[in-house]
């Protein structure tokens, strides 16, 4: 079966080439002042690394004639002005319009030496920040088209074997990254969200709304706060102003649609909505898991005037997953699985509008959003719902966040200013019933209905020097909220950050940073109570996250397209939460499906991360595109246990290597591949005497962690090599994709650390109940299966 599927597969393909059509197609857009909204006359635009271009017209308007289908960028230039290389756009079977901003240049009365290149860095942040285009998340092998999975190609970026989107960066716990939509925040973009984390099996971002993202491993603008470890910055596109384009997908896990096109001649718009069968898939591979999840996506873009616009966004999902109990492979680790995974039921959502004035020598910005989390835990003791006796868990939660930023950004020669405050309030509500287990059983239930204001304020200044050859950025930052004393003062977390950036002699650069950061902790820990009601972290003196980073590299770019880097890196964490149930910090904790921090803590654990990352980055030269890093990266929190000596965290890999790229061959193939090997992470053993005991295992149903031996002991490293090849066919009507992805194609195995579980036997019966035992039986862990997927995509 499997054989006449592909060849009629290949049929399909050679009769596709066939008769497809040579038919070419025009770029047309406006290049446009940054900062005043004016168009710029005369202009050179060429498409990146070739001859073809025009000039901008009085108007500052352009066309293109006569290109073929495939992924581009522009190249722009005009004396007085930086020249610049736009984000990756894709001609399939239509005319498209691109805008194009450009920056003054210090040098205003002479042409600028500086060579246009899409490796961008900025004065705020030289180091630490990756440009990624939407050909390298829509073909990066084994990344199905989500940006997490992207990323961890990335120098930096730990991953786990699992089926999740978790990001540890640098060092740092899921729970310390940032994300923001065309400069909305998003509080996360994977469903099924581990709350007061990042993570989940899968992204809610359609990668079809992607032009860009810039990634910040390091040196965070002053304008994204709360973030210790990452922000990942999305610049989303604009619906084509030419013509209405329809397109659909099928993929490893789901199927799209999405629309876009004018509605109007100042007005686009885009809107996409999908629906997965990842449980068809998790089902056929064996998991005692099935989720589901739809998700929908618009954004719609007003242009008043050259002087104002308004971009009005949305992003929500609807996730439901369901425990696999009638599974016909119940093996002992799904066994395993299955005792202690919740139902998880959510709802999330962000509705967010942004609105731009152009002004001389001024841009002002407010960008107003809402946003909420509804997450739905529930379990009961061997999945048997016929009792409310055997109801463990019953976790019911809503977050909701109003904010409202205003931002200035000031242009003089040499020099640019960018100013800015936030006023937000969120609220957020808990209704938790849990089972427990400490030296005894317990029952936790309570009721949170937390309000709480916060503010901050941020201000950078800038300095470039005569192309560009040393600049600086001078930033601060502050916040605070009401939830109690400890936080309410803004100069209690006041944020100071520096920048710099020297070329030392042709295109190498010395580029270094430091900075203090803060974060306040996740809501779930803010609005813990104890059984009486009393807010018990805020009794603790629970106070905002510090984080005092410094990073020091050299940059060299011996062309436009190639550019190799190394960065060592110093993070410090101080007023950490730390677990007060079992002297853990939050950091070690937050990729599994639940709920991070819903305990209580003391800002007391202090910790440290450092490394080093070596990175090679080749970027679309002769059909070429890679990135090849490697990282040395150390993790360590100080023993809670009153020690003092630093004990690896959960992310304390110590050695990441990663090789991602794609290659596109003749007659529209693209074949990419990416390998990984990640270093072993520490683990802590299990108590298995406390985890036997009757009314432990009841409470939970697994087993419990001998926190004595934290991290005492470390997994093998894990290697994993994905492949995957594309054809595209572009037809007189319509474009069709298609893809086959191959995740771990050498079947690799991981070895996990190995569980135990009951065998349904109490082994001393007669004795009373406390000190009865159940028969565990040790369960061997392997993960890694190889996973084939077909992808489709088709547009109109």
């Amino acid at each position: 079966m499997a054989k006449k599927f592909i060849f009629l597969l290949l049929l399909l393909f050679t009769g596709l080439q066939m008769i497809r059509a040579q038919q070419t197609y025009s770029i047309k857009g406006i290049v446009k002042d940054a900062t005043n909204g004016e168009p710029v006359s005369f202009a050179n635009v060429v498409i990146w690394n070739t001859i073809e271009g025009t000039v901008t017209d009085s108007i500052g308007q352009f066309e293109i004639t006569g290109v073929s289908p495939g992924s581009y960028r522009l190249q722009a230039s005009f004396i007085g002005y930086k020249p610049t290389v736009t984000a990756e756009f894709r001609i399939s079977n239509k005319d498209l319009f691109f805008p194009i901003e450009l920056e003054e240049s210090s040098e205003s009365l002479q042409e600028v030496s500086i060579v246009a290149s899409p490796f961008r860095k900025t004065a705020e942040s030289p180091l630490g920040l990756r440009v990624i285009g939407f050909k390298e998340i829509e073909k990066s092998a084994g990344g199905n088209r989500d940006i997490s999975r992207v990323v961890q190609s990335f120098p930096g970026v730990a991953s786990t074997a699992a089926f999740r989107n978790d990001l540890m960066v640098r060092g740092g716990g899921p729970s310390e990254n940032r994300f923001f939509l065309d400069g909305v925040e998003i509080p996360n973009i994977n469903h099924f969200s581990t709350q007061g984390a990042s993570g989940g099996p899968v992204g809610i971002i359609n990668p079809d709304f992607i032009r860009e993202v810039n990634f910040y491993s390091a040196a965070y603008p002053a304008a994204r706060g709360n973030a210790l470890s990452s922000v990942l910055d999305f610049k989303l596109q604009d619906g084509n102003k030419e013509k209405f384009s329809l397109r659909g997908v099928i993929g490893a896990s789901d199927i799209g649609l999405s629309v876009n096109g004018p509605a109007g001649k100042k007005t686009t718009y885009q809107v996409s909505i999908r629906r997965s069968y990842l449980q068809f898939l998790f089902d056929m591979i064996g998991l005692p898991f099935l989720p589901t999840f739809t998700d929908a996506q618009f954004k719609v873009k007003h242009t008043f005037d050259r002087k104002n616009e308004l971009t009005i966004l949305g992003l929500g999902a609807i996730d439901d997953m369901k425990l696999n109990t009638d599974m016909e492979d119940m093996s002992e680790k799904n066994q395993y699985i299955l005792a202690y995974l919740p139902v998880v039921k959510q709802k999330t959502y962000t509705l967010g509008a942004v609105y731009k004035h152009y002004s001389g020598k001024n841009i002002y910005s407010l960008i107003i959003s809402r946003s909420q989390l509804n997450n739905r835990n529930i379990k009961y003791k061997d999945n048997d719902e016929s009792s409310e006796e055997n109801l463990t868990l019953n976790y019911r939660s809503d977050e909701i966040e109003n904010k409202l930023r205003s931002e200035n950004i000031f242009r003089f020669p040499f020099f640019r200013l960018n100013v800015g405050g936030n006023l937000e309030y969120a609220t957020y509500t808990n209704h938790t019933y849990q089972k427990q287990f400490t030296t005894t059983p317990k029952v936790i239930n309570y009721h949170t209905d937390l309000g709480l204001l916060k503010w901050g304020l941020y201000a950078t200044a800038i300095y470039e020097s005569d192309n560009e050859r040393f600049t600086a950025s001078l930033g601060v930052r502050a916040d605070a909220n009401d939830y109690s004393p400890e936080m309410n003062n803004l100069l209690d977390q006041l944020s100071p950050r520096l920048s710099l950036s020297y070329r030392l002699f042709g295109a190498v650069y010395l580029n270094g940073n430091i900075g203090r950061y803060y974060e306040l902790p996740p809501y779930t820990v803010l609005g813990f109570k104890d059984n009486q009601g009393n807010y018990l972290n805020k009794a603790n003196r629970l106070t905002y996250i510090r984080s005092d980073q410094t990073g020091l590299g050299l940059e060299y770019r011996p062309s436009s397209y190639l550019k190799f880097s190394a960065e060592g890196f110093y993070k410090k964490y101080d007023q950490y939460p730390m677990s007060l149930v079992d002297s853990i910090p939050l950091a070690s904790k937050g990729t599994d499906y639940g709920v991070l921090g819903n305990e209580a803590v003391s800002s007391t654990a202090t910790g440290r991360a450092y490394g080093l990352e070596l990175t090679g980055r080749w970027y679309n030269y002769k059909g070429l595109t890679f990135i090849a890093s490697y990282t040395y990266v150390r993790s360590e929190f100080k023993d809670g246990r009153g020690s003092g000596k630093y004990i690896p965290s959960a992310w304390d890999n110590r050695h990441l290597f990663t090789f991602s790229g794609t290659y596109a061959l003749p007659k529209n193939w693209d074949i990419g591949a990416k390998l990984r090997v990640v270093g072993g992470a520490p683990y802590t053993p299990y108590d298995v005497e406390k985890s036997s005991l009757v009314e432990a295992w009841d409470a939970s149903g697994s087993l419990y962690y001998d926190y004595s031996r934290f991290n005492s002991e470390r997994l093998k490293p894990f290697t994993q090599l994905d492949i995957r090849i594309d054809k595209t066919f572009y037809l007189k009507k319509f474009m069709l994709g298609a893809y086959i992805d191959i995740q771990n194609i050498l079947n690799s195995k991981y070895k996990e650390q190995d569980v135990y579980i009951k065998t349904g036997k109490v082994l001393n019966p007669e004795a009373p109940l406390d000190q009865q035992r159940y028969e565990l039986k040790p369960v061997e862990r392997r993960t890694g299966t190889l996973l084939p997927s077909i992808g489709l995509m088709i547009e109109f």
